[in-house]
């Protein structure tokens, strides 16, 4: 049996995930994998950081960069728990990430609602892994501010 693999991964991103609800961000996560080894990690921190780009995406990819002294990624990984929003979507274009694996599809933001391809054209794309603990996390979140909210 594998020990790396996909839903191995996804949970680790789901632990970053996890962090920010208990902060009270959008739970979203991410880990950045190159040769089976985590080399960056981050959830959403728009609220701490008062920064609307501080997408999980973001700031492990920027995380990932500084580790390899690259701008590329082109031989990682990026799992996160909901697909990434255009922006991120944009941003992983620029740093030819290999591979992108997420959980929950973003049916209002997502980059696949793009009528234009948004990520680099050798990118490959794992969808699905982990979706419902993903989706669960995003949807509790949402439900635990609308019944503050009431």
């Amino acid at each position: 049996m594998e020990l790396y693999t996909a839903d191995f991964f996804m949970t680790e991103a789901l632990k970053e995930a996890r962090k920010a609800f208990d902060l009270g961000e959008i739970p979203v996560g991410a880990v950045v994998v190159s040769h089976n080894k985590i080399i960056a990690r981050a959830h959403n921190q728009t609220e701490k950081l008062t920064d609307a780009t501080a997408h999980a995406e973001m700031l492990a990819c920027t995380s990932a960069a500084n580790y390899l002294g690259s701008k590329y990624l082109d031989e990682c990984t990026l799992y996160v728990t909901l697909e990434p929003c255009i922006m991120c979507g944009g941003a992983l274009h620029w740093v030819q990430l290999q591979k992108l694996v997420y959980g929950a599809d973003d049916v209002q933001r997502g980059y696949s609602l793009s009528k234009s391809p948004v990520l680099h054209p050798k990118t490959e794309i794992e969808k699905g892994v982990k979706k419902e603990l993903c989706k669960k996390l995003i949807d509790d979140f949402f439900k635990r501010i609308r019944e503050k909210g009431s």
